[in-house]
């Protein structure tokens, strides 16, 4: 059990988090918030990299502080923008990041079953120069999993992979969360819709939301609406309402837009999802 106690953090006069209250089981936590709402912050207060500036961080019932290196032993974090070293190869790499965390020795067998499932098996001797940026992503995620952390922190770990990467990449960290608390930050809201237990909506460094993706969603009922309008109104549109997609057809524009009420005669209702209730939350920053 993971809790954040009432954490702040301020970096002079800017105030990053404000009073955060969490407490995270085992399973995935999705993370969601725009650039600057305090994603990253949280992540490395939770990760032990950064102290908050009031607030504590517990680990089933005792402090981070208190635990140590303990606690560090415990949490696997990729982060957005890894530091790699180019010249060893994909294996030498998660070889030597599992030294680093102190795992056994001849952990090969544990390194080579994680590349399978990252897909990077076939270019596991290439030199991390010589791979892609979606291949250096899923070797970044497969050093946090290394060792079986019992809290993995993910910053956005399925980011520049391909649909079929990330439909990989979704299936594995799903089936590694059953026992563990994974918080995965995104901005890709479909990745997480359907396997996230909770999502923590994060804007301005204050928690807007707690839920589940379906109680999220539900929120949404009767505030979606389809509308087919004529080119020449999309303007008056995009001023009224939250514009979530925009289809042009022969004869104008069809509209998928956020409304507490019917926007206009022949507006439709639609089911909503989990990137409507995002865009009801975040749609008023850029």
């Amino acid at each position: 059990m993971l809790e954040l106690k009432k954490i702040s953090k301020k970096y002079g006069r800017v105030t990053a988090l404000k009073s955060v209250n969490i407490t995270l089981g085992s399973g995935i936590y999705a993370l969601l918030g725009p650039n600057g709402s305090g994603k990253s912050t949280m992540m490395n207060i939770i990760a032990g990299i950064l102290p908050p500036s009031d607030g504590e961080v517990l680990y089933n019932g005792q402090t981070i502080r208190s635990l140590g290196l303990m606690y560090r032993e415990k949490i696997g974090y990729m982060p957005q923008y890894p530091g790699m070293y180019p010249s060893f190869t994909a294996r030498d790499f998660l070889l030597y990041m599992s030294e680093l965390k102190g795992l056994r020795r001849g952990n090969e067998s544990e390194v080579d079953y994680i590349l399978r499932r990252v897909e990077l098996d076939d270019c596991a001797d290439r030199k991390i120069s010589a791979l892609s940026g979606g291949m250096k992503q899923r070797l970044s995620l497969a050093q946090a999993v290394l060792g079986s952390p019992e809290i993995i922190i993910l910053d956005e770990p399925t980011a520049g992979l391909d649909p079929k990467q990330r439909i990989a990449v979704r299936n594995f960290i799903s089936e590694i969360a059953v026992d563990r608390t994974v918080l995965w930050a995104t901005h890709i809201v479909p990745d997480i819709e359907g396997i996230a237990r909770d999502v923590v909506l994060l804007k301005q460094g204050e928690v807007m939301d707690i839920a589940a993706p379906e109680k999220l969603i539900k929120k949404m009922n009767g505030r979606v609406w389809s509308v087919h309008i004529e080119h020449y109104a999309a303007e008056d549109f995009r001023r009224k309402y939250r514009i979530c997609s925009t289809v042009p057809e022969a004869d104008g524009l069809s509209l998928r837009l956020l409304s507490e009420v019917q926007p206009c005669e022949g507006a439709a209702p639609l089911a909503p999802t989990l990137e409507d209730y995002y865009l009801y939350i975040f749609g008023d920053i850029l």
